[in-house]
């Protein structure tokens, strides 16, 4: 067996039913548990977003829309553009509708997870507090529970890692950039590796500055990079109006008969779907927790209201703006198995000329800015295992894991992350479900004070 094969195994059996019923059933336990909270209170969630509740003397390193969008930096990339299309290649176009089902009790899984990483906010190696699914681990349940903040850690650590990501984008700027105009080496191993050397020396220059670089770059590009990529898949609905309503209705009949792809797998289709809605919005995993724990809020409740809209940008709008573009141009069924390039083709396709260019400026936003976050999840995981001190050496790691991946096989590098992501998930999901009544008792303490500005 082959390293790829292994990882392929390993990736199916993490991502068997076991583990979607931790978290769809985590999700839909979570939603009914809080009587549907996250939805009761969403219009109060934008008016904390939006900072009307913002006091500069709270402790935290970055604002509330500043953590937002440093979890949604890491979550709105890859997973959208070329996740999606590799969903549609894998699972038909009926796994869109699974991944709508995932981000709708993903994002009650948000609201909890993020509670609890401001609510159980724990001192790192220096004495600074963090949040994250191994300090709530560690504050709310106790030091008996230690190996499963430790086990989040170490496979947080290997799942924070940006070959996906970087791997893309050398795929789309050497097809649709470099190799069309002329620019690219004869051998497309030295052009890969130019383009990742660039990527890594940019990804060096944010990251090196630490979250609250992250946070302020992130807040910038992020909203940039959701009004263009949005912007450009509304022009291409509104260029093919007329298959938008039969494209939802062709989603629906095929999520619950799986024709398009798998024969009638139904099961199959639900994990393709959930497997990718995880890998997009990451509502389980334990990522965003470590985000929104930076926060600068008193109020854990407050800062899970606003890591709940996650899931919906996320997944219930980009998701389903990608999934659309590419049923409606007819791409999903060319055969073509490199996401980005399948989502490229449907650009091309009903925007010729521009079109691809768009996608490119596009997947390097998207993909950087993932790669921002990311960098700091895996350094808060090797921190909280070896102290501050040492952790502090994961960026040199990761910037050489971009050049690396800008080299590697795009099946390998996907199975890799899969693998870890499930693994995270476990300890993140236990320690949630465990302490789901203290975030319930702090929600209705909130909510009996709170007065909406």
């Amino acid at each position: 067996m082959t390293l790829e094969q292994f990882f392929a195994a390993a990736s199916d059996f993490i991502w068997g039913m076991p583990l979607l019923v931790l978290l769809l059933g985590g999700g839909f336990f979570f939603m009914v548990y809080s009587r549907f909270l996250p939805f009761r209170y969403f219009r109060h969630a934008v008016n904390v977003l939006r900072g009307k509740y913002d006091d500069p003397d709270d402790p935290g390193d970055i604002n509330h829309f500043q953590a937002l969008s440093g979890a949604l930096a890491a979550t709105i990339g890859m997973g959208n553009i070329s996740g999606v299309a590799l969903a549609i290649f894998a699972g038909g176009p009926g796994a869109i509708f699974w991944m709508w089902v995932s981000a709708f009790f993903g994002m009650a899984t948000k609201f909890f997870t993020c509670t609890l990483s401001v609510m159980y906010r724990g001192p790192d190696s220096e004495g600074e507090l963090q949040g994250g699914p191994m300090y709530y681990i560690r504050e709310g349940l106790g030091k008996n529970w230690m190996p499963l903040a430790i086990f989040f850690s170490v496979v947080g650590f290997f799942g924070a890692t940006p070959v996906f990501q970087a791997n893309q984008m050398v795929v789309v700027i050497r097809d649709v950039f470099l190799e069309p105009y002329g620019l690219a080496f004869k051998d497309q191993f030295f052009t890969d590796l130019t383009v990742g050397l660039v990527i890594a020396v940019l990804v060096a220059a944010v990251i090196l500055g630490g979250i609250k670089r992250i946070g302020n770059v992130a807040s910038k590009l992020v909203p940039a990079m959701v009004l263009l990529y949005t912007g450009s898949v509304v022009l291409i609905l509104l260029l093919n109006y007329a298959e938008v309503i039969p494209s939802f209705l062709f989603i629906i009949e095929d999520a619950f008969s799986a024709k398009a792809a798998l024969g009638g797998a139904f099961g199959m289709i639900v994990i393709e779907g959930a497997k990718r809605a995880a890998f997009s919005n990451e509502a389980g995993i334990g990522t965003a927790p470590m985000m929104h724990g930076a926060a600068k809020t008193k109020e854990p409740v407050r800062e899970g209201l606003v890591a709940m809209l996650g899931p919906a940008i996320d997944t219930l709008v980009i998701c389903t703006m990608t999934g659309l573009c590419i049923i409606i141009t007819g791409v999903w069924n060319s055969g073509e198995a490199n996401g980005i390039l399948l989502t490229a083709s449907a650009f091309a396709k009903s925007l010729p000329g521009f079109g691809p260019i768009i996608l490119l400026i596009c997947v390097i936003i998207f993909a950087i800015t993932t790669v921002f976050g990311l960098a700091y999840y895996g350094q808060k995981c090797l921190s909280f295992l070896i102290g501050v001190r040492y952790g502090r050496l994961f960026n040199y790691w990761y910037i050489a894991l971009i050049i690396v991946g800008s080299v590697s096989s795009l099946s390998m590098v996907v199975n890799i992350v899969f693998v870890a992501y499930g693994l995270m998930s476990i300890p993140t999901m236990i320690g949630a479900i465990m302490l789901a009544p203290k975030v319930v008792r702090a929600s209705r303490a909130y909510f009996s004070q709170v007065v909406e500005k």
